[in-house]
């Protein structure tokens, strides 16, 4: 566990589908997030490339020291679990209330 953790960053790109897929699966379970477009920031291109073996793969998250190219909600979830679980929501969202997050139609309260 790595309480130093202080956030979970989602690089991502405009257009990608499996970035959006992503978002929603983690705005679906309450998790907050940072989100990072590489396209205007060239410093997050370059760490995405370090972490896809060069290339420009989204979306890449990163949790401390965990790091994972295109990883499911479930597999970020566990991330955040093992190595920062005091940024885990402190309850899961209900299914309307998920669902809306999801969206990017209802923010954290």
């Amino acid at each position: 566990m790595t309480t130093g953790v202080q956030q979970v960053v989602v690089y991502t790109r405009p257009g990608c589908p499996f970035c959006t897929s992503l978002r929603a699966g983690l705005r679906r379970q309450g998790l907050e997030f940072t989100e990072v477009d590489i396209w205007a920031d060239a410093e997050a291109a370059a760490t995405v490339r370090g972490i896809a073996d060069g290339d420009e793969t989204v979306p890449t998250v990163v949790v401390g020291e965990w790091q994972a190219v295109n990883p499911s909600a479930g597999s970020v979830l566990d991330a955040v679990g093992e190595h920062a679980p005091h940024l885990l929501p402190e309850r899961k969202p209900g299914l309307v209330d998920g669902a809306l997050k999801a969206m990017g139609l209802r923010k954290e309260n």
